[in-house]
């Protein structure tokens, strides 16, 4: 069986609900609209499940370079960018960027959600944050992602886990930009360089997983079982920590579709 691009998600705001996609447009810096919205804290410092699993719960409706976001208890909120304001310094994984801000009553908002000062950020394209130089070529680029434009997951993988623990979980645990099908556990681990669709991708190195794959993000709020980290350990632990998914960066424009041939290049 051939592999194929069986989903592709987005989460528009970083630590925010995914959203799932048919298809959708890949740049530079990974999918279009995906995590170019981030919240930060009151010095500029990046927000996430990590420190806030109630990030989880917002979902977020695109409108161009604007977002309709939901919450539970709050009021819907139209986010767009104060493009007419001056750009404001944040930092996210050590990296610092000039990001745009928005209207005081966004950042109210989001405050109030999260029951502590907090503001949210916008990335436009003259906002410019760099990939890792030991993983990447001068001038690759990301979002407020982690680290990296996109992450490939194998479905298989996931059905492997699933097979270790008591109550399966959701492929969204992991946060995947691209689940592949048709391939066996963890196949992306022995890729260099990846087809799908018409666009080709290096792949980067695999994501190290953190204590945010233990939150139930449906809920808001850590999984008190400690999966999938407990089982992880187990049997998917490197040297440089609990490996799931490998982060790939784009070496081209062009359009994914749900149901894309796979094809590994080297």
């Amino acid at each position: 069986m051939p592999a194929t691009l069986a989903s592709i998600h987005i989460y528009p705001l970083k630590s925010g609900a995914p959203l799932a996609l048919t298809r959708t447009r890949v740049d530079a810096r990974g999918i279009e609209l995906d995590r170019r919205w981030m919240v930060v804290d009151a010095t500029g410092r990046f927000l996430t499940g990590r420190q806030h699993p109630r990030l989880t719960l917002i979902r977020t409706v695109p409108e161009g370079a604007a977002l309709r976001l939901h919450a539970p208890g709050m009021a819907e909120l139209r986010l767009a960018p104060a493009f007419s304001s001056p750009r404001i310094d944040v930092e996210v994984w050590g990296s610092r960027v000039a990001a745009l801000p928005v209207d005081a009553p966004a950042n109210a908002w989001i405050s109030a959600f999260l029951g502590t000062p907090a503001c949210f950020v916008h990335m436009d394209d003259e906002c410019q944050r760099q990939v890792n130089p030991d993983h990447s070529q001068p001038g690759d680029l990301v979002s407020f992602a982690d680290a990296y434009p996109l992450l490939v997951i194998s479905q298989a993988a996931l059905d492997q886990l699933n097979a270790k623990l008591a109550q399966p979980l959701s492929m969204l645990r992991f946060r995947p930009n691209l689940v592949v099908g048709g391939t066996e556990p963890h196949i992306e681990d022995d890729w260099k360089r990846v087809r799908i669709g018409g666009v080709d991708f290096d792949v980067a190195k695999p994501c190290i997983r953190c204590v945010f794959t233990t939150v139930d993000f449906e809920h808001g709020r850590f999984d008190p079982s400690g999966e999938p980290l407990r089982t992880l350990k187990t049997y998917r632990r490197t040297p440089d920590g609990i490996a799931f998914g490998q982060n790939l960066i784009p070496r081209g424009v062009g359009t994914l579709r749900v149901g894309d041939a796979v094809e590994a290049l080297t």
